[in-house]
């Protein structure tokens, strides 16, 4: 448990050396061979790493908001595949179990997310049902004390390698939209539950995502989270609204990474005998790299300490993770221009796979589409409060 600034700044501190002393030398090790070492995950493990946001009671650390982001900030620059890897059981992969669950489904799975010893993971999408979440057709048909589960779910970061699902299913198929949504605690070894291979992906190497299908599948109703059925849609939503403050932080860290690749080069390549740093244009396009990321960071701090002071962030969240997002990809698309032709070379630079890697953070956890619908639809619910009470 973090009970104080020095404590906070002593994790902060540990974190930043070990991505520069451990992460940083074996990117292209992971990339090549589409895996976090065993070594790395067990080191990560060992380091609480796991089960930051999960409570103290629980064998985690138990951070705040306002402290998870900081030390998202600070994992993740570095290949996106570290933090991934423990992504899941610090935040979308535990969050619902967390928010909702039942005393004693959290004191079976919790200690386990938190050490590492299993992987969490959410799947919530279908191939119809991403951005419109509440469209997804997965079924659970009680059957006595179990539930039966069919479907298959989509686009799963870490379903190849995960022990435990979090999945959304329909259990009243009457009841269209969200409110006949509910969420199961599956593992892996219930028979009926397989994963797909990894997909082929333009970026993120080593960050496996995959489909999770599910063939009659019998779940304990213990394992329904919170033993209430309906809730799986309100349950999701408290996962993602904090979940996208987590990855709005998660944009923040690769484009530090980024500026910082950007910067060196600028400051050691020359033309016509002086660093390309002291010409003006490329001078330009790293000042506003760092304008974004600075300004990313003050938006997303403020909003997690809204959260942590009980207020609704549905709109604020939005925001941060559409703005980091799409902050993180014009970044990284200035940072090639900084390195000219050899940010397109694998072989001279990282920053042509962190191009890839960003790509994918204006798509996942609601498109940037999505979140602009998002944040308008909030902006009218609150001008329609003030108007009544007017």
């Amino acid at each position: 448990m973090i009970r104080n600034r020095a404590e906070l700044d002593a994790l902060l501190a540990n974190v930043h050396d070990w991505v520069r002393a451990v992460a940083h030398p074996v990117e292209e090790r992971v990339a090549a061979e589409n895996e976090v070492p065993d070594e790395i995950v067990r080191d990560m493990a060992a380091r609480g790493y796991f089960g930051w946001s999960i409570p103290e009671a629980y064998g985690g650390l138990g951070l705040t908001t306002e402290e998870l982001v900081l030390g998202a900030l600070e994992l993740s620059q570095c290949a996106v595949a570290f933090r991934a890897r423990v992504g899941t059981n610090t935040g979308i992969g535990s969050e619902g179990l967390v928010a909702d669950g039942t005393e004693d489904q959290k004191a079976e799975y919790l200690p386990r997310l938190a050490s590492g010893e299993i992987t969490g993971s959410f799947a919530l999408t279908e191939a119809e049902a991403g951005s419109d979440a509440s469209a997804l057709v997965t079924s659970a048909r009680r059957d006595g004390d179990d539930y039966v589960l069919d479907g298959r779910k989509c686009y799963i970061t870490n379903a190849p390698i995960a022990d435990l699902f979090t999945v959304m299913a329909r259990t009243d198929p009457d009841t269209p939209g969200a409110h006949g949504v509910s969420a199961f605690l599956v593992e892996r070894h219930m028979p009926g539950v397989s994963t797909s291979a990894p997909y082929r992906m333009m970026g993120q190497a080593g960050s496996p995502v995959g489909e999770v299908i599910l063939d009659q599948v019998r779940v304990p109703a213990r394992n329904l989270i919170g033993g209430v059925e309906g809730q799986g849609f309100r349950t999701a939503m408290k996962v993602l609204n904090k979940q996208r403050i987590h990855l709005a932080a998660l944009c923040v860290g690769p484009s530090i990474r980024m500026l910082d690749l950007a910067m060196a080069h600028a400051e050691s390549r020359k033309q016509s005998g002086r660093p390309i740093i002291d010409f003006q244009l490329v001078a330009a396009l790293l000042a506003d790299c760092r304008t974004e990321i600075e300004a990313a960071r003050a938006l997303i701090l403020e909003t997690a300490r809204a959260r942590d002071d009980g207020r609704d962030i549905s709109l604020e969240a939005s925001i941060c993770k559409y703005f980091a997002s799409e902050a993180s990809g014009r970044i990284a698309d200035r940072c090639v221009q900084v390195f000219g032709g050899a940010g397109y070379v694998a072989d001279h630079s990282p920053i042509e796979r962190y191009y890839r890697d960003v790509r994918l953070f204006r798509l996942y956890e609601g498109t940037s589409q999505i979140h602009q619908l998002n944040i308008v639809k909030q902006m009218r619910k609150a001008a329609s409060r003030v108007s009544r009470t007017n």
